[in-house]
């Protein structure tokens, strides 16, 4: 295993081309730039295409118009820039187009700031787009697991015909660390692109307009069983130290990064507490909390937002134990010092 050191967002550019990546559209927006900057100088040396489109709108546009041709295509962005792309998105999950999606996440609401931030939980587990849709989201926590499931996303995207976003925010874009690019990705059995739009001589239609209500009602039945087998294949967690936990913390991304301190912290202070670490944010890890220990006193919530996943941790407790919050927004990212002082608070609560 030879380890390399990268930059989180060099790494994701490079791991995209491992996954086998032919064609990406994208437009310049902080703090993403430098997966383009890289993509724009080692894809045409492949004789594969890069295209800096005219905005955001243009780019996932031309991805619609690559995957219907069968090729693996992909778009980056960060938080404005995928609200733009959300009609194409809507766009894409109609037509069962697999492409690939990376949302570098700042701060908003609007056009914010550019520090790390998890306000896009709602876009990216709702989507903004019209219609009954998914896509299938991963969100890493460090440098090695955003390049494993990079390389990954694109076989996903094929299996499923679907759009796969890979959620990071911006200090796992900027930050260095090492890893190996080279570390197989799971084995699937990928279903031949039959469908595409690829000159073959068949008459083959890409399409998300069904004018016939019937007709849209059986499509959307489809899409929704093809949806209820991502749940129950792709839900992904870690969970930490959890055995014997009487408090655990909720946090994917760069919080459950600040939360795994937090933990030794508290483990200082007598406090058993675990991590339940979400790896897919749709279809949300609803299992991780049937695997609950029975010594478990309550659950905390922690977010770079004012509380989204929290709806989803609500939904999934089912109202077994009792839920607390911790967030901080705008950019800011907590000391692990307050994640402990939020976790003892529960503590001091439960004790009274």
């Amino acid at each position: 295993m030879k380890k390399i050191l990268m930059k989180g967002n060099e790494a994701i550019a490079r791991a995209a081309i491992l996954g086998g990546l032919d064609a990406f559209f994208g437009y310049p927006i902080t703090p993403q730039n430098e997966i383009p900057e890289y993509l724009s100088k080692h894809l045409p040396k492949m004789g594969k295409v890069f295209v800096q489109a005219e905005s955001e709108t243009a780019a996932i546009n031309m991805v619609y118009g690559a995957a219907a041709a069968g090729a693996r295509t992909m778009t980056t962005s960060s938080s404005p820039g995928i609200a733009l792309m959300q009609e194409g998105i809507s766009y894409l999950c109609g037509s069962e187009l697999p492409c690939v999606l990376v949302n570098v996440m700042r701060g908003g609401p609007g056009l914010g700031g550019i520090q790390p931030s998890q306000a896009d939980y709602y876009q990216i587990t709702r989507g903004g787009g019209n219609g009954d849709y998914r896509v299938l989201s991963f969100a890493p926590e460090n440098l090695q697991e955003t390049v494993d499931l990079m390389k990954e996303a694109f076989d996903i995207a094929d299996f499923y015909r679907n759009p796969v976003m890979i959620a990071v925010d911006g200090l796992i874009g900027q930050m260095m660390e090492t890893v190996d690019l080279h570390r197989e990705k799971p084995k699937r059995e990928l279903p031949d692109k039959d469908w595409a739009a690829c000159g073959s001589g068949k008459k083959r239609l890409v399409n998300s307009l069904y004018l016939d209500p019937a007709e849209l009602e059986r499509h959307n039945f489809r899409l929704f069983e093809k949806y209820r087998m991502m749940e129950e294949n792709e839900q992904r967690y870690e969970l930490v130290k959890m055995e014997e936990a009487e408090f655990a913390i909720v946090a994917y991304g760069t919080m459950a990064r600040i939360a795994r301190s937090a933990l030794e912290l508290l483990e200082e202070a007598g406090v058993k507490t675990g991590l339940i670490k979400p790896i897919s944010l749709w279809p949300f890890p609803k299992k991780a909390f049937s695997e609950l220990p029975a010594s478990l006193k309550g659950l905390l919530v922690a977010e770079l937002s004012l509380g989204q996943m929290l709806d989803d941790v609500k939904i999934a407790n089912e109202g077994r134990l009792p839920i607390a919050f911790f967030g901080r927004t705008g950019g800011m990212l907590p000391e692990p010092e307050e994640i402990a002082e939020a976790v003892l608070k529960m503590k001091a609560e439960a004790s009274q």
